[in-house]
C-alpha cells in the first residue's frame, strides 16, 4: 500500500504500472527496452472521499480518463526505476494538493480613497488622449 504524505494511504489495486516504449531518440536499444511508465489510479479502487476525488479530477485535467482512471506517463530517464519513481512523485503531488481543501474567498469592498484614485487617474487618463487629438481651429 504506497503511502504519500503523512495520512493518504492508497491500496495497491488502485493503482497500476505499465512500462511501454518510449518515445524520441534512444540509441541502440530504443526498441529493445520499455523504459517509460504508464502510471493509473483507478479513482474507484483509490478509497480516497467524494471531495478529494472531484479536487483531483479538476487537478488532473486531461489526465482522466472517461473510466474515471488518472493517467500519469514518465519517460524523462532511460531507466525503469527512476521514471517509476517520477510517476510516483507526481501522483504523491496530485493527491496531497488534492487533499487542500480550497480556501473561503472573503469578500472585501474598495475603500472611498482608492474609488477616488481610480476616477481620478481615469480622468487624468481621458484628458491625456484628448488632448493627442487633431488641433481644433477655434
Amino acid at each position: 500500500m504506497p503511502s504519500f504524505g503523512s495520512h493518504i494511504d492508497i491500496p495497491d489495486d488502485a493503482i497500476r504500472i505499465q512500462f511501454v516504449h518510449a518515445s524520441g531518440p534512444g540509441g541502440q536499444h530504443v526498441n529493445k527496452v520499455a523504459t517509460a511508465v504508464e502510471l493509473r489510479l483507478l479513482l474507484a479502487r483509490s478509497g480516497l472521499s467524494m471531495a478529494v476525488k472531484a479536487r483531483l479530477r479538476d487537478l488532473a485535467g486531461s489526465r482522466m480518463t472517461r473510466a474515471d482512471e488518472l493517467v500519469i506517463f514518465a519517460q524523462e530517464s532511460r531507466s525503469q526505476l527512476r521514471n517509476r519513481t517520477a510517476a510516483l512523485e507526481r501522483l504523491g503531488r496530485l493527491l496531497i494538493d488534492a487533499h487542500q481543501p480550497p480556501r473561503r474567498r472573503i469578500p472585501t469592498r474598495p475603500s472611498r480613497a482608492a474609488k477616488r484614485a481610480r476616477l481620478d487617474g481615469k480622468k487624468h487618463r481621458g484628458t491625456l488622449k484628448r488632448s493627442r487629438g487633431k488641433p481644433r481651429l477655434d
